[in-house]
């Protein structure tokens, strides 16, 4: 306690009085020190490295002092309570997802509305429904949350996963489900991990080594397949794969059929090797299919021993190819499915692939039975992204969801057999999704490459160059963004929002050349696609500078801190969330290394060193330079992004601003890169946001 007091008194805590304008906050004084790094002849200060000490107690000081900022300026914020009792009630319905079979029983996830975490019910053959697992009994304040979720071949024993505090270390419950008790130990230690059962005696699990120092922030290189069998302790866990070398990332999945075993590992975000294990035989050794990671592989099905898998290799947009295990050469591959214009994201169920494809970042889903045959094209309800169409072999129905940017999503349930399809179950919001529209156009980017955006805002909009208005972007790790409705997003749209979202280079829209086309020593096209996009928003006159707020997350973050300092005369408001913000030390925390894909590091050689120190956005904030006004986020708990990213990126930017635009970081405790974060958060966290940024564009009244 004493050394916390100490601390505490090592800063200059001034805290003013805030005007309506907020001209005269005073931050924590963040001190530096002297530390420098030497990459090849270049030397690089890094005067903040003592917040990268997540278990420090001066750390965890700067955070309370720096929450302390950011809330009194939140508090002044007139209609701030209003956003949040309209995001509230628009939030408060019952929402019901997609339902599973799993023997006799029927399982769903449900939220009555304000639930901090979905709760697992299930039906019986007579209709009788009850809870089966509740994750808000896990924790008082909803933060602890529930993962991943697996049911044993019969059904008859359940293995699920659950996270604390947002962290991705999770611990691993086995539950006989017909009984609905915990039975065996309660396994600990497991990262990037999925659960998947070998008949009824066991599950495969992937996790690592627990790293020296802090397991928030320590490198973890050396990702493991293990067994648990049940009735066993922990400590007996077999390892199946990875003790030999280190590959980031290992994953193990059980055909349905029993038959194999089906191991991916990889070194990075892209790229992955492929093993298989033949469960029929006990003395099986693994076979090698794919021994490199040049390409993408993924194993849907299995037909006997003829394996479907999806890969890029010799198709950017993917394809289909047969591949029979026992002669398992690239040049006896057959094509069950070819590449075609538009990338493949396929599933199957009940005896079906579903190829889903995007035309534009909008869904187009093709029937196909197991000889590529083509069955039928699905009609959709609109423009917009079907997701689901997934599920066993046995599966009588095919669920899927529908939605966009204005349309909450309906569950729709398809039989695969007669191609009849009805609405299984519509949304309960009380939005008015017919008063919104969404626009798709394409743009041109600083090279003469065409992007497209959709646009989203309430009909009859003016195009007065006045509407506040959000461009979101990610660009990257071959993610799509694609059309998905949002109740934080409708909030915004409904006070005269415009929500703008470009597909950009490094995103996977158009597939690998797309995606490539922003990695690495290209990875300024993605800031400039996201600045043409501003600037296409300009010129239209759906916006201006002073009614621009520049958001995204994560890999977004990353865009969004790399285009406020290159254009600080961009936007009024900057939004990194849980942002990669130190390019040169990116790779040493967690599993970050695995990002090199798509970033390359500083240690490559002196000319990617020199790129990446070009765009870093905690290495290029100039000193005296007015910067728009900014509202970090981040989770203490972040162990994905580890939230020093965003402490220095804060300090760095709080000292060197320019005028009378705030620089405040938003630090949630007990939370991490945003999975399983609870309702509640969720909810003040979008507030929050929102009353920043329309606060900083002028704004003091809301439409509602």
């Amino acid at each position: 306690m004493r050394k916390s007091i100490l601390i505490l008194s090592f800063f200059t805590f001034i805290m003013t009085s805030f005007a309506q304008k907020s001209k005269s906050i005073q931050y924590p004084q963040t001190r530096k020190d002297a530390t420098v790094d030497e990459y090849f002849d270049a030397k690089v200060s890094d005067p903040y490295r003592w917040l990268e000490d997540d278990r420090s107690a001066e750390t965890a000081a700067w955070v309370q002092a720096q929450n302390k900022v950011t809330d009194a300026y939140l508090e002044q914020i007139p209609f701030r309570n209003q956003l949040k009792a309209r995001l509230e009630k628009l939030w408060n319905y019952e929402k019901i997802g997609a339902p599973f079979i799993e023997e006799d029983f029927s399982y769903y996830f449900k939220n009555d509305g304000l639930q901090n975490q979905s709760v697992l019910y299930r039906k019986d053959r007579e209709g009788k429904e009850t809870v089966f697992l509740d994750p808000n009994t896990f924790s008082e304040d909803g933060t602890t949350s529930l993962g991943e979720l697996s049911f044993s071949k019969d059904g008859s024993k359940l293995a699920y996963s659950i996270s604390v505090g947002g962290s991705d270390w999770r611990k691993v419950i086995v539950m006989d489900a017909l009984k609905r008790e915990i039975i065996g130990d309660t396994l600990v230690d497991v990262k990037f991990s999925g659960l998947s059962w070998k008949g009824n005696e066991g599950f495969y699990y992937s996790s690592y080594e627990k790293p020296n120092g802090s397991e928030l922030s320590a490198k973890t290189d050396q990702h493991k397949l293990f067994f648990h069998k049940l009735g066993t302790k922990q400590k007996e866990d077999k390892v199946i794969f990875g003790e030999d070398q280190k590959r980031r990332y290992v994953s193990g999945n059980v055909t349905e059929d029993d038959r194999f075993l089906v191991i991916t590992a990889a070194n990075s975000t892209y790229g992955n090797e492929l093993y298989v294990l033949d469960l029929l035989y006990s003395d099986s050794v693994l076979q090698t299919i794919v021994a490199n990671y040049d390409n993408d592989y993924n194993v849907l099905e299995n037909v006997g021993s003829k394996l479907l898998v999806v890969t890029d290799k010799n198709a950017p947009n993917k394809r289909i190819v047969l591949i029979d295990v026992d002669n398992p050469a690239p040049e006896n591959w057959k094509d069950l499915i070819p590449e075609t214009n538009q990338v493949l994201e396929p599933s199957t169920c009940s005896g079906f692939i579903f190829a889903h494809y995007m035309k534009d970042a909008v869904s187009l889903v093709k029937q196909y039975d197991y000889s590529g045959k083509l069955i039928r094209e699905m009609q959709l309800p609109d423009l917009g992204t079907a997701s689901g169409f997934s599920g066993k072999k046995t599966d009588v129905k095919v669920y899927f969801t529908f939605t966009n940017y204005f349309t909450p999503g309906t569950i729709y349930a398809f039989e695969p057999q007669s191609g009849a399809s009805e609405v299984h179950r519509e949304s309960k919001c009380q939005f008015q999704s017919e008063d919104y529209e969404s626009k798709q156009i394409f743009y041109t980017s600083k090279d003469g490459t065409r992007v497209p955006m959709m646009i989203t805002y309430k009909k009859g909009l003016k195009l007065d160059g006045k509407n506040p208005t959000i461009l979101y972007g990610y660009g990257g790790f071959n993610i799509s963004l694609t059309p998905n409705f949002s109740i934080a997003n409708a909030v915004w749209m409904e006070n005269g929002g415009v929500l703008a979202i470009p597909n950009l280079r490094g995103g996977g829209e158009y597939g690998k050349e797309w995606h490539d086309a922003g990695t690495q020593l290209r990875k300024q096209n993605v800031f400039d696609d996201f600045i043409a996009a501003a600037e296409y928003l300009i010129k239209e006159k759906y916006t201006s500078s002073e009614f621009l707020a520049l958001r995204g997350g994560s890999n977004g973050g990353l865009l969004v801190g790399a285009v406020m300092t290159q254009r600080s005369d961009l936007a009024k408001v900057a939004l990194p969330a849980v942002g990669v913000l130190d390019m040169l030390r990116y790779n040493a925390f967690t599993a970050g290394a695995g990002w090199a894909y798509d970033y390359g590091t500083a240690q490559d050689s002196k000319e990617m060193f020199v790129y990446l120190k070009g765009y870093s956005p905690l290495h290029n904030i100039k000193k005296g330079e007015q910067y728009p006004a900014t509202m970090i986020t981040t989770g203490d708990h972040d162990d994905r992004v580890v939230p020093a990213h965003s402490f220095k990126f804060a300090a760095e930017l709080q000292a060197k601003q320019s005028g009378n635009h705030p620089v405040l970081i938003r630090i949630d405790v007990k939370a991490g890169h945003g999975a399983g974060k609870s309702v509640a958060a969720t909810i003040q966290e979008n507030v929050d946001i929102q009353a920043f940024t329309l606060f900083a564009m002028g704004i003091k009244n809301l439409l509602r």
